[in-house]
C-alpha cells in the first residue's frame, strides 16, 4: 500500500511511495508527529538518480523487518536534496563535521526540534565494509533516546550552537580587507598546478570530478596574465575528459564523474548542471585554443541536451539515472553480415523481477561489437578500446565484468596505419559505428529519467546555449541553440515565476510549480538571461536579470557584513542561515552573484553594481589565493575584476551577411572580460534605451552593419569592415596592467 509521499511530486519520493517505511514528507506534518509522539526523527535526503540511494533502498527501505523498527522507533523523513538544497546543506554541515565525509544517501537523526545528533551517508543493511549495520544502529539509538534522551538533547543544543558558530550563521562580523590583486590569482593558479596530474588531466587523484569552475578560471587567469601553464592545465584536462569513458561517445554528454584517475569509469548518471557548465567551458576552451576539437565536444553535449532532457515545452530536465534494467537480448540479436544496418530484435524490457545495474545501458560485450560490425569490428574495437574480457579499470562491484566502456583509445591515424587502410575509410567507419551503436543502444531498457525543472540549472543551460549561439556564430545549428534558450527561458517564465507579487519558485513538475525560490535560483537564471540578452539583443532578458538581481539582494544580501545567504532565513525549519563559498558540483550562489553583478555594471552603466561586487571580494582579501581550489569561480570573478572589460556592439539586421561577417570576426576572439550585444535595427529598440542608455546612438552606418568597440562606455571610431574590427579586438584584447 502507498504511503504519503503518493501525494508529492519529487521523482525521488516518488521513488519510495511504495515502502512499507511509513515516510513523511518534510513539513509540519512530520514535524508535528515527532513531538506528540516524543520520538527521533530518522531524516534521509538524497536524489532520484542516485545510485547508492537505490541500493540501501532495495536493502533497508524495502525490507519489512527494518522497516517496522523504523515505524514503532521513530518519525521518518525524505527529502529531496534537489528540491530542498537548503535543508540539504543543513545536515550535511553536520555530518561533515561529525564524520569528515559527506555524500548520498544522507541519514541523520534529529531531535523534534529538528536538531541532529548522528549522521552518516549510506549504511548496509548488516554490519560489513567496515560499517555499522543500519538496523543496529537503529536499534542503538531507540534504546539510547529512551534510556538517556536528556543527554541527547543537549548534545544536540550544544552541536547546533557550535554550527552557528563555525559557519558564521550567527551573523557575526569578520574584517574585510582590500579586493587582493595580481598575487592573489599566481597564488591559484600555482595551487592547481601543485596538484595537477601531469599524467591523466585533472587534479588529485581518484574519484575526479569535473569542476568547470576550475577550468574557467584557468583559462581566464591566462588570458589576464599570460601564464601558459595555467591555460595548459585547462586545456588538457579538458581533451582527456573528452577522450575518456566520462564522456558518453555513442549518445553525448557527459557522466557524473570518474572513478579512477585516467577519467576511464565513470559514475553513470548524467546530471544537466553539468552538462551546461562542460559546455561553457569546452566554448571558452575552444576560443582561448582555436582548436575546434573543443567546439565539437560542446556541440556533442547541447545535442544530448536538446534530445534527451528537453521537455515539450523547452524546459530543461534535471538527470538520468545511473542505474537501468539490464537488457537480456532474445534469440539471435544481429545480422553480422550486413555491419552497416543494426537488425535488431527488442531487448526483454523486464523480467519477473528486473535487475539493474549502474551502466547497464551505456556498456557493451566484445560480442556485441563483432556482431554487429563484422569485418569492420576491429576498427571500431581499437577506437574505443573494447576488449575481450572488458575493459573497466575499477570495478569495486563487480558490475562491469566482462563489459566495455566506450573511450578514445586510439586516433584515427593509428587506427588507419595498423589496418592499412586510409584516414578517411576509418572515419566513414566510425561514423557509421556510432550511429549503429546509437540505434542499437536505443532498443535496450533506458536508465530513469528525473523530469522535474530545476530553475536554477536551467540557469545555467540557458546560459550554455545562449553562449554556444554567439561563440559558435558561423554553425549552422546557432539559430537552434539560441531557440532552445529562449524556450527555456519562456517556460522558467511562465511556470516559475509570478510577475503579480515578484515571486520566483525553485521546481516545476507534473503541472505544480513549488518551493521558494533560493539565492542560487536567482543568480543562476539571472546569468543565464544576461547571456541571453547578449546573444539575442532583446532587452527584455536583460530586464528581467536586473528585476530578479534587485530581488535576491534584497533577500538574500548581507548589507552589514558582504556576502550573500543560501537562503532568506525565514523558514523556522532551516535551522542554520548559510553563507555557502564552495564552488563544488553547482557553484556557489554568491559566486555567480558577484559575476551577474559584473557583467550587469559593464551592460548598463551602474557602478553600484560593481560597489556590491567589490564589498563580497573584499570579504576574502588576499587569503582568496590560498584557497583558490575551495573557490574557484570567486577567483575567476577576481581575474573578471582586474580585467580589462571592453563594451562590444553589433549594429545590424539579425541574419544578413554583412552582419554575421561581424558576429564571426568577433566569436573568433577569446575575450572573456568582454560584454557583447547583438542590435537589430529593425525591432523595437526603445527598452534597450532605457535598461542602458548608452546604447541609444548605436545603429548601422550606410545602411551597413556596424561594430561599436568601447571601454568604460568610450567608445572607438565605429567600423563596418571585419578586418577593421578584428583590430580594434586585438587591442581591446589586451590585458589591464594590475597595480599590486
Amino acid at each position: 500500500m502507498a504511503n504519503r509521499l503518493s501525494r508529492e511530486r519529487s521523482p525521488y519520493l516518488l521513488q519510495h511511495a511504495n515502502n512499507p517505511v511509513d515516510w513523511y514528507a518534510w513539513g509540519n506534518e512530520a514535524f508535528d508527529a515527532a513531538k506528540s509522539t516524543n520520538r527521533p526523527i530518522f531524516l534521509s535526503i538524497g536524489y532520484s538518480t542516485c545510485h547508492w540511494c537505490h541500493v540501501m533502498e532495495h536493502e533497508s527501505f524495502e525490507d519489512a523487518s527494518v522497516a517496522k523498527v523504523l515505524n514503532d522507533h521513530f518519525i521518518s523523513i525524505k527529502v529531496d536534496r534537489e528540491e530542498r538544497p537548503d535543508v540539504d546543506r543543513v545536515y550535511m554541515t553536520f555530518v561533515q563535521a561529525t564524520t569528515g565525509a559527506g555524500g548520498w544517501p544522507m541519514s541523520v537523526w534529529l531531535t523534534p526540534e529538528l536538531k541532529p545528533f548522528v549522521g552518516g551517508t549510506y549504511f548496509p543493511p548488516t554490519s560489513r565494509w567496515g560499517r555499522p549495520g543500519f538496523v543496529e544502529i537503529l536499534s542503538e539509538i531507540a534504546r539510547t533516546w529512551r534510556e538517556d534522551r536528556s543527554r541527547i538533547v543537549t548534545s544536540a543544543d550544544t552541536m547546533v550552537t557550535r554550527l552557528r558558530e563555525a559557519t558564521g550563521a550567527d551573523q557575526a562580523s569578520t574584517d574585510r580587507g582590500a579586493i587582493a590583486g595580481r598575487e592573489a590569482i599566481d597564488a591559484g593558479t600555482l595551487s592547481f598546478e601543485h596538484n595537477y596530474d601531469v599524467n591523466f588531466g585533472g587534479f588529485g587523484g581518484a574519484p575526479k570530478f569535473p569542476r568547470p569552475s576550475e577550468l574557467l578560471f584557468l583559462l581566464e587567469a591566462s588570458a589576464l596574465t599570460g601564464d601558459a601553464k595555467a591555460k595548459l592545465m585547462a586545456l588538457e584536462t579538458l581533451h582527456a575528459m573528452a577522450f575518456g569513458g566520462m564522456r558518453d561517445h555513442v549518445g553525448g554528454g557527459f557522466h557524473r564523474y570518474s572513478v579512477d584517475a585516467q577519467w576511464r569509469v565513470p559514475h553513470f548518471e548524467k546530471m544537466l548542471y553539468d552538462q551546461a557548465q562542460l559546455v561553457l567551458a569546452y566554448l571558452e576552451a575552444s576560443q582561448a585554443s582555436g582548436d575546434s576539437f573543443y567546439a565539437s565536444v560542446a556541440e556533442d553535449t547541447l545535442d544530448y541536451v536538446l534530445r534527451d532532457l528537453t521537455a515539450a515545452d523547452g524546459g530543461f530536465l534535471s538527470a538520468e539515472d545511473a542505474d537501468s534494467v539490464v537488457p537480456t537480448v532474445v534469440g539471435q540479436a544481429f545480422r553480422p553480415a550486413d555491419p552497416g544496418r543494426a537488425e535488431a530484435l527488442p531487448y526483454e524490457g523486464a523480467h519477473e523481477k528486473p535487475e539493474k545495474k549502474e551502466g547497464a545501458f551505456y556498456v557493451w560485450s566484445a560480442a556485441e561489437i563483432d556482431q554487429l560490425f563484422g569485418a569492420d569490428a576491429p576498427i571500431v574495437r581499437r577506437r574505443f578500446g573494447i576488449e575481450d574480457g572488458g575493459n573497466a579499470l575499477a570495478d569495486p562491484q563487480g558490475e562491469f565484468t566482462g563489459q566495455n566502456i566506450p573511450f578514445v583509445a586510439q586516433s584515427v591515424e593509428e587506427i588507419a596505419a595498423r589496418a592499412g587502410r586510409t584516414a578517411d575509410d576509418v572515419m566513414a567507419v566510425l561514423v557509421n559505428a556510432r550511429r549503429v551503436m546509437f540505434e542499437t543502444r536505443s532498443q535496450r531498457p533506458r536508465p530513469h529519467l528525473d523530469d522535474k525543472v530545476i530553475t536554477a540549472w536551467n540557469g545555467l543551460m540557458i546560459a550554455a546555449f545562449a553562449r554556444a549561439a554567439r561563440v559558435l556564430a558561423d554553425s549552422p545549428r546557432a539559430n537552434d541553440w539560441r531557440r532552445a534558450a529562449e524556450r527555456a527561458a519562456e517556460s522558467v517564465h511562465a511556470h516559475l515565476w509570478n510577475p503579480s507579487d515578484q515571486r520566483l519558485l525553485r521546481r516545476h513538475r507534473d503541472g505544480e510549480s513549488a518551493i521558494d525560490a533560493f539565492a542560487e535560483d536567482y543568480a543562476y537564471l539571472s546569468w543565464g538571461l544576461i547571456e541571453l540578452a547578449q546573444t539575442t539583443g532583446d532587452a527584455r532578458w536583460l530586464e528581467w536579470a536586473l528585476q530578479l538581481t534587485s530581488i535576491e539582494t534584497a533577500k538574500f544580501y548581507d548589507a552589514r557584513d558582504g556576502g550573500w545567504f543560501s537562503t532568506t532565513g525565514e523558514d523556522p525549519s532551516v535551522l542554520l542561515r548559510l553563507k555557502e563559498d564552495y564552488d563544488g558540483a553547482e557553484p556557489a550562489a554568491a559566486s555567480v552573484t558577484v559575476r551577474n553583478l559584473l557583467t550587469l555594471s559593464h551592460l548598463v552603466g551602474d557602478q553600484s553594481l560593481a560597489d556590491r561586487a567589490g564589498r563580497t571580494l573584499e570579504r576574502y582579501g588576499s587569503a582568496i589565493g590560498r584557497v583558490a581550489r575551495v573557490m574557484p569561480l570567486m577567483m575567476s570573478n577576481l581575474v573578471l575584476w582586474h580585467g580589462r572589460a571592453p563594451q562590444i556592439v553589433i549594429a545590424g539586421p539579425a541574419g544578413r551577411a554583412d552582419t554575421r561577417a561581424l558576429e564571426s570576426t568577433l566569436a573568433k576572439r577569446y575575450l572573456p572580460f568582454a560584454v557583447t550585444v547583438s542590435l537589430d535595427p529593425t525591432t523595437d529598440l526603445s527598452r534597450w534605451s532605457k535598461v542602458a542608455p548608452w546604447l541609444a546612438s548605436m545603429r548601422p552606418r550606410d545602411d551597413r552593419a556596424t561594430a561599436y568597440v568601447c571601454v568604460d562606455f568610450t567608445c572607438r571610431e565605429p567600423v563596418t569592415d571585419p578586418a577593421a574590427l578584428d583590430r580594434l579586438l586585438e587591442d581591446a584584447a589586451a590585458p589591464r596592467r594590475i597595480v599590486i
